[in-house]
């Protein structure tokens, strides 16, 4: 499984789980603010991803980025992998 279908797969599980409803067709382009997650989901999600990954790229960042779309979200987590 790639990272971006690891953390797509972590997504919707977070969204079933909390009763979001995560748009059906998510990619690169997709602002995270429109992806149907809300601020405690995403906070799920990156405690998830660091369990499942092992790391937490938004803690090793000298400067915090803030992703604007699924695209650049996935780059984090690629760029800061062990």
């Amino acid at each position: 499984m790639t990272l971006r279908e690891t953390i797509i797969k972590q997504m919707q599980k977070i969204a079933a789980t909390t009763g979001c409803d995560l748009i059906p067709e998510l990619n690169n382009r997709t602002l995270l603010l429109e992806s149907g997650l809300d601020s405690l989901g995403f906070a799920i999600l990156v405690a998830q991803l660091e369990e499942t990954l092992g790391y937490d790229p938004f803690t090793l960042m000298d400067e915090p980025i803030y992703p604007r779309d699924l695209g650049e979200f996935v780059d984090i987590y690629a760029r800061f992998a062990p």
